[in-house]
């Protein structure tokens, strides 16, 4: 169950990413992640927004602009690929703030994939289990 400031904080969110394409959700209307990456980065987002690294304006023109290069490349535009979207978005915005890298981010990148082939079958992925 979301909070009352949770609740605010995301449905902020989703009335702008509905402009253009509307965050996918279940029956209760509450969205819907299908992999925990997802949800986290849907909280990455409001975190960096609450910190003041841009604005719901800025966040939505990013993401329309993600959206309509993947679709221009042929992306099957089904809403499988939304969440990669939302994360491709994440990353240029912090590029083009100067937060992080392009190096510091393909590093991290690097580290969760070492880290998802050295966890068990069936455990969460961590950090921690990057072998590096």
């Amino acid at each position: 169950m979301l909070g009352r400031a949770t609740l605010s904080r995301h449905e902020d969110l989703a009335r702008v990413a509905a402009e253009f394409s509307p965050i996918p959700r279940g029956d209760d209307g509450e969205p819907v992640f299908r992999e925990p990456w997802e949800a986290q980065a849907f909280a990455m987002t409001l975190a960096l927004y609450e910190q003041g690294v841009f604005t719901w304006t800025e966040w939505a023109a990013a993401l329309s602009a993600t959206i309509k290069e993947a679709q221009a490349s042929g992306d099957c535009d089904d809403g499988s690929t939304y969440y990669q979207h939302w994360l491709s978005t994440i990353e240029q915005l912090v590029r083009d703030k100067g937060i992080a890298s392009e190096q510091t981010l393909e590093e991290r990148r690097n580290a969760w994939d070492r880290a998802a082939h050295a966890t068990p079958h069936g455990q969460p992925i961590s950090l921690a289990n990057d072998p590096l």
